[in-house]
């Protein structure tokens, strides 16, 4: 199966690379977020799947600008334009971020709950603010300053505030006292059954994540963690919120947020996401990414009271403002590529020949086809094609597996130069195509393509 005289110890390898096991594209069985709906069951949910066991935080910036996601070590591209609940990536400018009365009302009720009146009124004596601190206070709202005032290491003391407030950023890792928020988040807030709900789950969930931990300099000399961590809230000495963030070159991307039931009086889905535009802003990381926006999702309408905000374009792979007007295309249509809305209004063709790209969820599905389980002839949008693939060079593609030691290169199977690429061919070629083709032509000098026993595991 594999020709040895080019095979390479691991000690060879020239840069650090990312191990990705391509898993395929394939549909879910049920839909979380329509469930119980007129849309559930009438359309499988197509996504491309991969897990990763070592990912580059550069390679993950790149994914994150691609539809990639992660949940733990599982990484998935959806399929947007055929799904009954299309999903789309959002990312917010936090060098440009406006607040509303709404939220800035919700982190001063906050603050005011943390200091207190007494401190307030104390402080004042105290530690007096001059004629233009207090003016520039009053008429503007510093978002870092702001979210950092209740803080116990930014109060000054005497006098002490009614309660000590304090937020740490921490390596994803296990504890006891995390996992009891998680229990008491997902029993009392997502109605989940105590059979669902575990320290596995959690563990697999919210702390294995692929992504190294290390500190980066960027292009403009800031040093900046990167990789996965969970901003802590501790509040009296106990902990009442986790936000579970991935740090990256270029991004805070959330990708989960928790809290105890008794912080929800306290609005935390909007504190924590102010918390986490104000860490890309003071952190120089300068994008927020909220994580998947499901327009038809009642659930996901708080994601765009935070402004201004873009949405990736899924056939392009380019950004747009999501402005009233691109929100009213939203509301008017299931599936959305704001590129080819221009395209043809500046043709003037009919709506009608865009949207048989897909079939409406509600409709009785006549004349509607399968999917079929292999990427390169599905629908998918923002993806070469099966041709376009067929003239990609992938024979310096680095492999592992557990059949052969060391590193290889695709080139040095065996069988290499006779796989085709065709619709109905499910061989090692096809499922390598399938990964370089979801994740970017451009990438393979940054990947390991893992066939490892081990790395497939979730």
């Amino acid at each position: 199966m594999y020709n040895t005289s080019s095979m390479q110890t691991p000690d060879d390898a020239e840069a650090p690379l990312s191990f990705i096991f391509p898993i395929g594209y394939s549909s879910a069985s049920d839909c979380g977020y329509c469930r119980g709906t007129s849309r559930a069951g009438k359309r499988k949910r197509y996504s491309y799947y991969a897990t990763s066991k070592s990912l580059s935080t550069h390679l993950y910036q790149k994914l994150v600008d691609r539809y990639w996601r992660r949940s733990g070590t599982l990484l998935y591209r959806p399929n947007p334009r055929n799904s009954c609940c299309p999903h789309y990536t959002l990312r917010l400018d936090s060098t440009e971020f406006k607040s509303s009365k709404d939220q800035r009302q919700t982190v001063n009720r906050f603050n005011n709950y943390v200091i207190g009146p007494e401190y307030t009124h104390a402080a004042a004596r105290l530690h007096p603010r001059t004629r233009q601190e207090a003016r520039k206070r009053h008429n503007e709202f510093d978002l870092i300053d702001r979210i950092h005032e209740p803080e116990a290491q930014f109060l000054k003391t005497p006098p002490e505030p009614a309660h000590r407030f304090t937020v740490t950023l921490e390596p994803d890792e296990f504890t006891e006292e995390k996992y009891l928020i998680f229990e008491n988040y997902q029993r009392l807030v997502h109605k989940e059954g105590p059979d669902k709900i575990s320290r596995h789950g959690f563990k697999r969930f919210l702390c294995n994540s692929p992504l190294k931990r290390e500190t980066i300099y960027g292009s403009d000399g800031v040093q900046r963690l990167v990789g996965s961590y969970h901003q802590c809230y501790w509040l009296d000495g106990k902990l009442v919120a986790i936000g579970v963030l991935d740090l990256l070159p270029h991004a805070v991307s959330s990708v989960y947020f928790l809290y105890h039931e008794s912080f929800h009086s306290h609005n935390p889905g909007k504190l924590s996401a102010m918390r986490e535009i104000a860490l890309a802003r003071e952190g120089g990381y300068r994008w927020w990414y909220p994580g998947f926006y499901i327009h038809s999702c009642p659930k996901m309408k708080y994601k765009m009271d935070f402004k201004p905000q873009s949405v990736l374009d899924p056939e392009t792979l380019t950004w747009d403002l999501m402005d009233k007007e691109a929100l009213a295309v939203f509301d008017a249509k299931h599936y959305v590529s704001l590129s080819r809305e221009r395209q043809r209004k500046e043709s003037g063709d009919s709506p009608r020949i865009f949207e048989d790209h897909f079939i409406r969820p509600e409709s009785d599905g006549e004349g509607d086809e399968e999917e079929g389980d292999f990427m390169l002839g599905s629908s998918m949008p923002g993806i070469p094609s099966l041709e376009d693939m067929k003239q990609v060079d992938m024979d310096n593609l680095v492999l592992v597996s557990d059949a052969a030691p060391g590193y290889f290169l695709a080139s040095d199977l065996v069988s290499w130069e006779q796989q085709d690429l065709e619709l109905e061919s499910r061989t090692i070629k096809s499922m390598i195509a399938e990964l370089v083709a979801a994740m970017g032509t451009d990438v393979m000098d940054e990947i390991c393509v893992d066939f490892r026993r081990r790395t497939r595991v979730l």
